[in-house]
């Protein structure tokens, strides 16, 4: 799984259109789809109900949309703390977090 299935999925859930989805992205809507079979492969089960006239997400695939922007989130957060630290600047959790948490916990 790499953070683009990630990013392709996020995208595809929440407009519930690969077409939509895909000029989101600025991808083709060909790729967007394999993209989203792999990680589907990969984790075993269809994360959309697919027709003609619709997408719709499965039981797993919202399932998965509760863990994914929380995923991105703490990559993009641990992203800004090496760049602080390479910068010679503070960006801990304790001066993002509330007192005595250090576990991430955002919810959409």
């Amino acid at each position: 799984m790499e953070l683009r299935h990630l990013r392709c999925f996020l995208a595809v859930a929440e407009e519930l259109h690969f077409g939509r989805a895909a000029e989101r992205l600025h991808v083709d809507q060909s790729p967007l789809s394999r993209t989203i079979k792999e990680l589907e492969e990969d984790l075993g089960t269809p994360l959309f109900v697919r027709t003609t006239r619709s997408t719709r997400l499965t039981r797993a695939g919202r399932l998965f949309l509760d863990h994914v922007p929380r995923v991105l989130l703490a990559l993009e957060q641990a992203r800004s703390s090496v760049r602080a630290a390479a910068a010679g600047t503070t960006d801990s959790c304790a001066s993002r977090c509330p007192t005595g948490s250090s576990r991430l916990d955002y919810r959409p």
